[in-house]
């Protein structure tokens, strides 16, 4: 099994965080060469993501033994559905347990809560996307499963595109020189997006050449009003801000392209998912 290049340092890292010198209860209670049949059941509903993780925690600690058999990332899950089962080495398996658990539990949240607010807008233009609201460490794993879930990735990084937000505007003296200065600056296949708040701040985005707008905490009459003009010059268009379940349908309908949505990786709840072994 091949890694991300971004999860075997978390797994270490993980695995020594919760073991460290040894696992004293497994230890002293299970015998060695004991081997178990393992089975992850899911206790609710949800979409999986973080299979990947789950299953590298183990194999990390030479945990499976063989037999292995998972729904895959992207699946949907029924309460009570078997998300993946293995024959494992009992003592490794009993002490990675909760570090596979938290990984896949939060990454499974995510991709959940974001299928919610992909099928709410579903048959309208607009896509679903995240932010840099991210767990630190865990980006790429919670952005992989926002798409997962359905939804689109956002950059990833400060360093893979420009989004020039309030400080930054203040920082550079009013948002034309800030604009001004990033599109100047700017490699010549990246976008300069630029986060407005008023009908005023969008006329100055678009007549400084902004090429995407960040549509923040507006109103949907003035979401719509702002997306026709932004559209009209064939400018991309992103609403942002107090994006819940229950509105995102009507900030759709207003027609922008981009809906991002910290909750998808800041807040969003983890499913619960139980593992559980038998003697082999």
């Amino acid at each position: 099994m091949h890694l991300h290049w971004a999860i075997q340092p978390l797994i270490r890292q993980a695995l020594q965080e919760d073991i460290g010198h040894g696992d004293w209860t497994t230890e002293a209670i299970v015998p060695p060469g004991a081997r178990c049949a393992v089975t992850l059941r899911a206790k609710q509903a949800g979409v999986l993501s973080g299979i990947e993780v789950f299953r590298g925690v183990f194999e990390h600690l030479g945990a499976i033994a063989g037999g292995w058999k998972a729904q895959s990332d992207g699946s949907a899950f029924a309460e009570g559905d078997v998300v993946a089962s293995f024959k494992g080495h009992t003592a490794a398996v009993l002490s990675g347990e909760r570090v596979a658990l938290n990984f896949i539990q939060r990454l499974s949240g995510v991709a959940t809560l974001t299928a919610h607010f992909a099928e709410a807008v579903a048959d309208t233009h607009a896509r679903i996307c995240d932010t840099r609201k991210t767990t630190p460490l865990l980006r790429s794993l919670e952005k992989a499963a926002v798409v997962h879930g359905g939804g689109v990735n956002h950059r990833f990084a400060l360093y893979d595109g420009i989004l020039i937000k309030e400080n930054h505007i203040t920082a550079a003296g009013g948002l034309a020189e800030a604009v001004r200065r990033a599109r100047e600056a700017a490699p010549h296949l990246t976008r300069v997006e630029v986060e407005v708040t008023t009908l005023e701040e969008l006329e100055t985005a678009l007549d400084s050449g902004a090429e995407a707008v960040l549509l923040d905490n507006m109103d949907l009459e003035t979401l719509r009003e702002a997306s026709n003009t932004a559209h009209a010059g064939g400018v991309l268009v992103e609403a942002s801000g107090n994006i819940t379940l229950e509105r995102v349908r009507a900030v759709a309908e207003t027609g922008v392209d981009l809906i991002s949505v910290g909750a998808l990786t800041h807040s969003a709840p983890a499913i619960d998912l139980s593992l559980l072994i038998q003697d082999e």
